[in-house]
């Protein structure tokens, strides 16, 4: 890149930068209830043993010191964008998937009609053993989905609960974004 800048400088050519890239406009994200009811699954199955660790506190769960006894889980969406709407049509595991107890990773770029990410955030047990539940996307979240390439991302913090964010037509993170069930 050095030798490029060195040798448009010594030409004359003035480099500039490629404009951001831009997300297709919409107003509404869509997602149909079986698809819905898949993550819902998902969630249920990664989560199904948080209230194994009424016994630890936060801090030793956080550290990862603890045994893991739920993951968190990372899913791509595919799908179209249609007028005003983002259609998700399809949930496709992500590649590369690594799971922690309060962080993953994984790959959605071999994904067809790539339009975002999903992931479950687990309960964590509470002093009293209580479930203590991560409601809606952190703040890592969106600054993660800011400077990724998806146009939607979606968190499940319980059976029946998700939250959305969604790029603006000039990149800017809109959250909440509205989610319609159908």
């Amino acid at each position: 890149m050095r030798g490029l800048l060195i040798a448009s400088l010594a030409a004359g050519v003035a480099l500039t930068p490629l404009p951001a890239p831009r997300s297709p406009s919409f107003d509404v994200v869509v997602l149909p209830a079986g698809l819905r009811g898949t993550m819902s699954a998902v969630w249920i199955e990664n989560n199904r043993h948080w209230d194994e660790l009424a016994g630890l506190n936060t801090l030793t769960q956080l550290l990862g010191s603890a045994r893991p006894t739920q993951h968190e889980y990372l899913g791509c969406l595919a799908g179209e964008v249609a007028n005003d709407t983002l259609w998700v049509r399809e949930l496709v595991p992500a590649a590369d998937l690594k799971q922690l107890q309060f962080a993953v990773a994984g790959s959605c770029d071999g994904v067809d009609r790539f339009v975002g990410t999903w992931h479950t955030h687990p309960y964590r047990a509470g002093p009293d053993g209580r479930a203590l539940k991560e409601r809606g996307l952190s703040a890592l979240d969106l600054e993660t989905f800011a400077s990724a390439r998806d146009l939607v991302t979606v968190v499940m913090w319980d059976v029946d609960s998700l939250d959305v964010a969604a790029k603006g037509p000039d990149g800017s993170v809109r959250h909440p974004a509205p989610l319609t069930l159908r």
